[in-house]
């Protein structure tokens, strides 16, 4: 079963949902190029504030680029253009997030998130992201408590990190 796209929610629920954080979605033509993609199209791309999609961008990857705004320092995000940065213990943190974030979307889900993040190749440590997730990510956890991305029942904060 391939990884649900960007064009797969229904109406606007992307633009709504990242936009709960700030940010605006740009869709882009189907075969050109992504602007602001760190590892070049179909992945989605991040510019300032906006995350740049095209239909077949993998939901994941919109996912992902968003947690990485959502998760990086106000310095940063004012710069930002292509490559999100920041370290493992960041990196962490968004793959975490973006597990948590994908709950808000109808029809996507942490399970889906899950298949989706082992489909497309993520690396954890215990195998799977779920076994990360449920086993091995008490660090991603705390570091997004300690920034207050979430709140220590795993709710999030819609608020970005300063």
């Amino acid at each position: 079963m391939p990884v649900l796209l960007c064009s797969d929610p229904p109406g606007s629920f992307l633009e709504e949902l990242i936009g709960k954080y700030r940010m605006d979605v740009r869709w882009i033509d189907n075969d050109a190029p992504i602007p602001g993609s760190h590892f070049g199209a179909p992945e989605a791309g991040l510019i300032g504030n906006t995350l740049l999609v095209r239909n077949d961008t993998p939901l994941h990857s919109a996912f992902h680029e968003t947690c990485h705004y959502i998760c990086m320092d106000k310095q940063r995000r004012q710069q930002l253009h292509t490559d999100a940065g920041g370290g493992y213990d960041e990196e962490n943190g968004v793959c975490y997030l973006q597990i948590l974030l994908a709950d808000h979307l109808d029809g996507f889900g942490r399970e889906r998130m899950f298949r989706d993040m082992d489909e497309w190749g993520y690396s954890f440590r215990l195998g799977s992201s779920r076994a990360w997730f449920e086993n091995d990510a008490e660090d991603a956890r705390a570091w997004l408590m300690h920034y207050h991305l979430i709140d220590e029942h795993d709710q999030l904060t819609w608020t970005l990190r300063q």
